[in-house]
């Protein structure tokens, strides 16, 4: 008899669990189907978008490499002249010129943005971050357009009076290279303060009950705590800066500097590094090109699609080493 009704027992036991099992099995709505569909979309037509700009700019790139006469990879990638019109296709004055430009940015909008950062982070007022973080999205939101024009009308004549009009040309890398630091640094601080900000407060207690200043907290704990983030803002800003447009070629100039290889030591002002002089930067070369009368099929136009997939190529690269950064050196906390 107790058999028979632990027997009972047990299958009303099973029966219960299948109706519980059944109850909390996922149900399939409508709604949520949708959606899900909607952002596999979103998502397809991005990856889709991106194949087929990398296609394109590959077969324009191919035709140049192979159907233009004196074009050679070798030659493209190692030659210090750009003048295609007479069959010099060295790429190298346009990319050190892009690599002066990203160069000075950098040395404008680090120290200020990760200064920011650690200011907003650590030491500014709930009242005073709701006003300077507006302030600095302003900066961001300005028209490219605008800074070059800022670049060439404000920056240029300033440093024309301070270094001399002999010396700072018209159209220069170094007043470009200033500007394009100032538009990048609200990217570099608002990348920068998140990654502080994410860092537990935690651990600025524990520093705090050790007897260490503000400032030896965020210089010694905060920051290298959120050091993979930090990181990966300076990269994307590096980036940014390289594939900057109306800036250089508003204000940086619109010719190559072409050089020779002797020139890098022995002759400073035709050196491609000199930033007081005018150039042209890869960006500011597809500008020009694009915007001009010339025809299709010629060696000028297919030349911006080279250009064009070698800046793809550097930009993606450095998104590669932004991620790898980002995964070396991040910190996860419970």
């Amino acid at each position: 008899m107790e058999t028979a009704d632990m027997r009972v027992t047990v299958q009303q036991d099973a029966v219960s669990e299948r109706d519980v099992a059944a109850t909390l099995k996922k149900k399939s709505k409508v709604g949520e189907t949708l959606i899900q569909g909607f952002l596999f979309l979103c998502g397809a037509i991005s990856i889709l978008t991106t194949v087929g700009i990398v296609y394109e700019l590959g077969k324009e790139a191919m035709l140049f490499f192979f159907s233009t006469e004196g074009v050679t990879v070798g030659g493209f990638f190692t030659g210090t002249a750009w003048q295609p019109a007479i069959q010099q296709f060295g790429v190298l004055p346009l990319v050190f010129s892009t690599l002066m430009t990203s160069t000075i940015a950098m040395l404008v909008a680090l120290p200020l943005g990760l200064a920011t950062a650690i200011y907003l982070s650590e030491y500014a007022s709930q009242r005073v971050r709701s006003t300077l973080k507006p302030i600095l999205e302003i900066l961001a939101g300005i028209p490219t357009v605008v800074y070059g024009y800022f670049a060439l009308t404000f920056v240029t004549p300033l440093l024309r009076s301070i270094l001399g009009q002999d010396v700072v040309q018209i159209f220069n890398t170094a007043s470009a290279g200033l500007v394009v630091g100032v538009l990048i640094i609200p990217l570099v601080s608002s990348l920068s303060e998140d990654a502080l900000h994410a860092v537990p407060q935690a651990l600025r207690n524990a520093a705090y009950g050790v007897g260490a200043t503000k400032l030896e907290t965020s210089l010694r704990v905060v920051l290298p705590a959120a050091l993979s983030g930090i990181t990966a803002a300076f990269v994307v800003a590096i980036s940014r800066a390289v594939g900057e447009t109306m800036i250089v070629a508003l204000a940086a100039g619109a010719g190559p500097r072409n050089f020779a290889w002797g020139d890098i030591v022995g002759n400073y002002s035709a050196t491609p590094f000199n930033p007081f002089t005018s150039a042209e930067t890869m960006t500011g070369y597809i500008v020009r090109i694009s915007g001009g009368d010339l025809s299709y099929d010629t060696p000028d136009y297919n030349s911006i699609f080279a250009i064009g997939l070698l800046l793809f190529v550097i930009t993606l690269g450095l998104n590669v080493l932004s991620r790898r950064i980002v995964a070396r050196f991040r910190e996860v906390y419970e």
